[in-house]
């Protein structure tokens, strides 16, 4: 993707900005993980693992890649979105998803019954967090490039 050198700035400002809020944000972790004048470093890894764990597990990512993308869908549309995947695994991802509350199952009576599933709140603003990072890794493999 190449980008105008106006819309390059302005990714690289934003992803600035955030790495400054990063910055606060994990200045307040450190001011308070720890006893008098002590950082606990383990806190703040295993902290950091647990609230990462659910992005790094096999397809979780893909799943909420798709429904911040595509929007809400139905079972068997997220199916055909997401190649390789089986339904067994499908089923077992979105059930996994739900209980961390990052995407919610919306159910309309039928005849037929209609299940959606889309991003709950939380779902969403995680997208939008995770944006900043992926639009830097994306300059940084060279997918997002300038102008020539």
């Amino acid at each position: 993707m190449r980008l105008t050198k106006e819309e390059l700035a302005e990714l690289e400002d934003s992803i600035a900005a955030t790495e400054d809020l990063g910055a606060k944000v994990r200045e307040v972790f450190e001011r308070n993980s720890g006893g008098e004048g002590t950082f606990d470093v383990s806190w703040e890894v295993e902290s950091a693992v647990d609230a990462l764990e659910v992005f790094a597990t096999r397809w979780s990512i893909e799943i909420l890649a798709t429904l911040y993308i595509a929007g809400e869908r139905r079972f068997n549309e997220l199916r055909r979105l997401l190649v390789g995947i089986s339904s067994r695994t499908l089923s077992d991802k979105l059930t996994s998803l739900r209980e961390a509350g990052l995407v919610e199952r919306a159910v309309v009576e039928g005849p037929p019954v209609k299940v959606t599933y889309r991003l709950s709140g939380h779902g969403g603003r995680a997208g939008r967090l995770l944006g900043p990072l992926v639009g830097y890794m994306r300059m940084n493999n060279g997918s997002v490039t300038g102008p020539e």
